[in-house]
């Protein structure tokens, strides 16, 4: 075994999870997901909250202390399986537009109940369209699309689950109640844990990822840029959109994109 590579089981262990080659595992997560309500694992959709948590925490899907972001079921997993895969999949970047100009508006209390009201919204339409919720940072939500969990169409996943916040937002009316703009992307990236002790966190890595973060920051409010790769990959009729070439942020020479509006 060279130096940085996993042990055979544990690299059993994360192609098993990513790409849910367990019947059981795919199942428990459907039943999960429908369970009210959130907030949830990021893994396995388990609530922490609502009438079904407490029969999750007699099973051992509390929230667990050292990471509340997953129940401590899947975090001992995790903590136990460090480590990861390369994996084709699909990320859904979507940040709040102009949310300095709302802090500076709002009082500090209303900008939080907004920011809240905007997690728990992109959270659920996440969890519904089958996608690990990786991370909330500052206004921005990134969701995860695994062929294991989204299925093989999960570039078609991504982009309805973007469709879906777009509405869920307001961002289909001319008055939203928060403006956001988003970004696609597929590829091959890594998906496993990065940290240590009790900051371990499952995220992706790669540069798919970061096209993505990219065009989220490049949309404008109401837009979801769409590389031509997920569009692709999702089978998007191209006709009618429109088409941009951006400079993005590292890259080297421009990236095409589609446009789809609210």
């Amino acid at each position: 075994m060279g130096s940085g590579q996993l042990p055979e089981r544990d690299q059993s262990w994360w192609w098993e999870r990513l790409l849910v080659t367990s019947p059981w595992f795919r199942r428990g997560r459907a039943v999960l997901k429908h369970l009210p309500h959130d907030p949830r694992c990021r893994l396995c959709a388990a609530p922490f909250e609502g009438s079904a948590a407490p029969l999750m925490r007699l099973f051992g899907k509390g929230r667990w202390p050292r990471n509340p972001n997953y129940c401590a079921s899947c975090f001992n997993k995790i903590d136990t399986h460090r480590g990861g895969a390369e994996i084709e999949s699909s990320f859904l970047f979507a940040d709040v537009r102009g949310s300095t100009q709302l802090a500076e508006r709002m009082g500090p209390t209303e900008f939080r109940a907004l920011m809240d009201r905007f997690y728990a919204t992109a959270a659920q339409v996440l969890v519904e369209h089958d996608a690990i919720v990786d991370k909330f940072v500052g206004d921005e939500v990134i969701g995860i699309f695994l062929p294991g969990l989204a299925g093989e169409d999960h570039a078609a996943q991504a982009l309805a689950a973007a469709r879906a916040l777009m509405s869920a937002t307001g961002n289909t009316t001319p008055a939203p109640w928060v403006a956001v703009g988003a970004g696609v992307q597929s590829g091959v990236a890594f998906v496993g844990t990065v940290g240590d002790g009790a900051h371990v966190e499952l995220t992706a890595l790669g540069d798919p990822v970061n096209v993505a973060a990219r065009l989220a920051s490049a949309a404008g409010a109401g837009e979801t840029l769409v590389t031509l790769t997920a569009a692709r990959a999702a089978k998007l009729h191209e006709d009618g959109l429109e088409r941009r070439d951006l400079e993005l942020k590292g890259k080297s020479g421009t990236t095409p994109v589609l446009v789809l509006k609210g």
